[in-house]
């Protein structure tokens, strides 16, 4: 199964707070059927204990593990925020929600990991001009 598809990828030209962040990719993973809309509140919850802000303009906000069952499939979103997002007084340009089921947040993490801890990726993540650009530079998450 895909946990990344297109239509979960998404770039604004505009800011956003924090909040709103975590509402948008709440809401697309709910879209996704990935999650209840109580996913929120276990992001929330997270960030009040620590933030999941990563370095290099990346946050992937995920629920607390007391909150698994928020979770109903493995999924992604995508958000690029061109205006930034303050993300507990970090600049943030992408947010990337996760809902893993079982150990599967693991190894998504591990991916993005890797493709955030390279400049030029990093580079070309920011210098993607559409979501279908964006979605083919992040494909790898599904293998």
């Amino acid at each position: 199964m895909s946990v990344l598809t297109l239509g979960q990828v998404r770039i604004h030209a505009g800011s956003a707070t924090q909040d709103q962040a975590l509402q948008e990719a709440t809401d697309i993973l709910m879209s996704a059927g990935a999650v209840t809309p109580a996913y929120v509140d276990a992001m929330r919850q997270r960030e009040e204990t620590v933030s999941t802000y990563m370095g290099n303009g990346l946050a992937i906000p995920h629920g607390t593990n007391e909150t698994k069952d928020a979770i109903l499939a493995s999924a992604l979103s995508v958000v690029r925020y061109d205006g930034g997002v303050d993300w507990a007084g970090e600049p943030v340009t992408f947010v990337i929600g996760i809902a893993g089921r079982g150990d599967e947040h693991l190894e998504i993490l591990s991916q993005i990991a890797i493709l955030f801890s390279d400049d030029d990726d990093v580079a070309a993540l920011n210098a993607a001009q559409t979501p279908e650009e964006l979605f083919t530079l992040l494909s790898a998450v599904n293998d």
